[in-house]
């Protein structure tokens, strides 16, 4: 450390995640922000990760970061005790026991300008994109991402293409449509993608690659003369934004002696397939 840097405080770090993702942005019925931790307190290192699981917990713990920074939040359902005999308050004094804070951006960081959509098509190759559902007061930002390949390519290839792209998971990549299909435009959207599927209908995609797919939501999607499907892991569509945001927070931290690490661990639930 030089003499003239600087360690930022929690409280610097919050500030610099809300200024990329407004909490005001975040759905009603969202739990995002701080959830344990002294906005006082120095952070010399960061943990990003998709899910608050025991596992990325440990991962911090071990890693010797002072902030973890998830997408899912911890407290998403009301609870009335953080007792460590709940699953959620284990986790918490955990990370409290080990002066280590924990910050979540999850719908804020889904429709925000350089969110989990906008990570996804980086990813994917898709370029020239614009929200799929733009928000009602910013057209820059809204749920979902559309634009286009650099060069076209059949269902199939594209599926393969996107199955090579994100982290290999258990339910790997499902796909439903006509396989031979030629695929120039492309919508995503970062975790559970169905509500804006019509969206996708109404902007010409010639895909649309989202999470947690029912099976009556895609014959009648189908049936409707929709887009093709690529349906992978939620957590799979949501990981790209993992690196991306911590490229994105040592630019906005620059000015501070601080490390910032992306999680290798996959926390895709399920763990094989018979």
């Amino acid at each position: 450390m030089t003499s003239d840097s600087r360690v930022p405080s929690v409280g610097d770090v919050v500030a610099a995640v809300h200024r990329r993702y407004p909490p005001e942005a975040a759905a009603s019925w969202d739990a995002v922000g701080l959830v344990c931790g002294d906005p006082r307190a120095e952070v010399r290192r960061i943990l990003v990760a998709v899910d608050i699981v025991a596992a990325t917990v440990e991962e911090a713990i071990c890693d010797g970061a002072d902030l973890l920074v998830t997408h899912h939040p911890l407290l998403l359902h009301p609870v009335s005790s953080v007792a460590a005999t709940t699953p959620a308050g284990a986790l918490i004094q955990r990370l409290v026991r080990c002066g280590c804070a924990l910050l979540s951006a999850h719908t804020n960081a889904d429709v925000a300008h350089d969110g989990v959509s906008d990570a996804l098509a980086a990813a994917l190759g898709v370029v020239g994109t614009v929200p799929l559902v733009p928000s009602a007061t910013d057209p820059t930002t809204g749920l979902g991402r559309v634009g286009d390949l650099a060069m076209p390519l059949s269902l199939r290839a594209f599926a393969d293409h996107v199955r090579d792209s994100l982290p290999a998971t258990a339910g790997g990549v499902r796909i439903a449509g006509d396989l031979e299909t030629p695929v120039h435009r492309v919508a995503v959207i970062g975790g559970s993608g169905s509500d804006a599927l019509p969206a996708a209908a109404a902007a010409r995609a010639d895909v649309v690659v989202t999470s947690d797919l029912k099976h009556h939501v895609t014959l009648d999607h189908l049936a409707g003369g929709g887009p093709a499907l690529v349906d992978v892991a939620h957590f799979a569509s949501e990981w790209p934004w993992v690196p991306y945001v911590v490229d994105l927070l040592r630019a906005d931290l620059a000015g501070f002696d601080v490390e910032i690490r992306a999680s290798t661990l996959t926390t895709d639930p399920w763990t094989g397939r018979a």
